[in-house]
C-alpha cells in the first residue's frame, strides 16, 4: 500500500512531460526529414544521428516512467503494446511523431470550442503529418532496392497521399517488407480517416435539421402565443361591450 501511495499519479506526469515530449517530436522530425532527404555525411550525419538517439531516449524515458507509475503494470502493458513496438522497433519509431498532432489543440479558437471542431482538426492534422512521415519512411526503406519505384521524395508524397485516402492508383507500390508494413499502416488510418470524416459530416447534418426544427417550433409556438393572447384582448373587449350594452 505505501509503494502505491508512494508513486505519484500517472496523469500528473503526463501534464508535465506531454510539452517537453512534443518538442522532442518535434526535434526528431527536422532530424529524420533532414536525415532522410539530405542523406548527410561526416560531422552533419553524426549530429543528426545523435539528435535522433537522443529523441528516442526521451520516448523510450516516458515509456519506462508510466509502465512503473501504471497502478497494474501488467494490465498497462498489455493495453499499450503498441507503445512497447514503436519504442522497441526502430522502423516504427517515426509513428511516436503522432505526438505533435497534440499542437492543433492551439488552433481550438479558430475552430471553436465544440468537440466536432476539435475532432476535425485532430483528423486534418493527424493526416497531414501521417502523409508527410509515412512518405519520409517508405522513401528510406524503398530507395535502397534496386526494383524500387519509388526513390524520390515527390513519388513518395504522392504515394503516400493516394494511399491513406485508399485511391491506390498503383502506379507506385512498395516492394521492401518495411515499406509494405507501412502502407498496411496508412490504409487503416485511410479507413478510420474516411470513417471520421462521414462521422462527422452525418453529424453537423443532424445539428442542422435539428436547428432548423426548433427554429420552426419556436416561431410556430411564438405565433400561436400571439393569437392566443389577440383571442384573450378580444374577448375582455368584447365582455366589455356587453357590459356596456347592458
Amino acid at each position: 500500500m505505501a509503494s502505491k501511495r508512494s508513486r505519484p499519479l500517472l496523469p500528473e506526469w503526463a501534464h508535465h512531460a506531454d510539452w517537453p515530449l512534443t518538442g522532442a517530436a518535434v526535434a526528431f522530425l527536422i532530424a529524420y526529414a533532414y536525415s532522410v532527404l539530405a542523406q548527410p555525411h561526416g560531422s552533419a550525419r553524426t549530429v543528426t544521428d545523435a539528435i535522433l538517439w537522443l529523441t528516442w531516449l526521451c520516448f523510450a524515458l516516458d515509456y519506462v516512467v508510466r509502465l512503473y507509475r501504471a497502478e497494474n503494470r501488467l494490465r498497462w502493458f498489455l493495453y499499450n503494446l503498441h507503445e512497447f513496438v514503436i519504442v522497441a522497433l526502430p522502423m516504427l519509431r517515426p509513428l511516436r511523431l503522432l505526438r505533435l498532432v497534440t499542437l492543433i489543440s492551439a488552433f481550438q479558437r479558430s475552430v471553436g470550442g465544440a468537440l466536432r471542431g476539435r475532432v476535425v482538426a485532430y483528423a486534418c492534422g493527424g493526416s497531414a503529418l501521417l502523409v508527410f512521415v509515412a512518405a519520409l519512411a517508405v522513401l528510406e526503406a524503398e530507395r535502397v532496392d534496386p526494383s524500387a519505384t519509388i526513390t524520390r521524395f515527390p513519388d513518395a508524397l504522392w504515394w503516400a497521399a493516394a494511399t491513406v485516402t485508399t485511391v491506390g492508383y498503383g502506379d507506385y507500390s512498395p516492394v521492401t517488407t518495411t515499406g509494405r508494413v507501412i502502407a498496411v499502416g496508412l490504409m487503416i488510418a485511410g479507413i478510420a480517416l474516411l470513417g471520421v470524416v462521414t462521422a462527422t459530416l452525418a453529424s453537423w447534418l443532424a445539428q442542422r435539421v435539428a436547428a432548423d426544427d426548433a427554429q420552426s417550433q419556436l416561431a410556430t409556438r411564438e405565433h400561436v402565443d400571439a393569437l392566443t393572447a389577440e383571442i384573450v384582448a378580444l374577448r375582455a373587449e368584447l365582455r366589455q361591450l356587453g357590459e356596456r350594452m347592458q
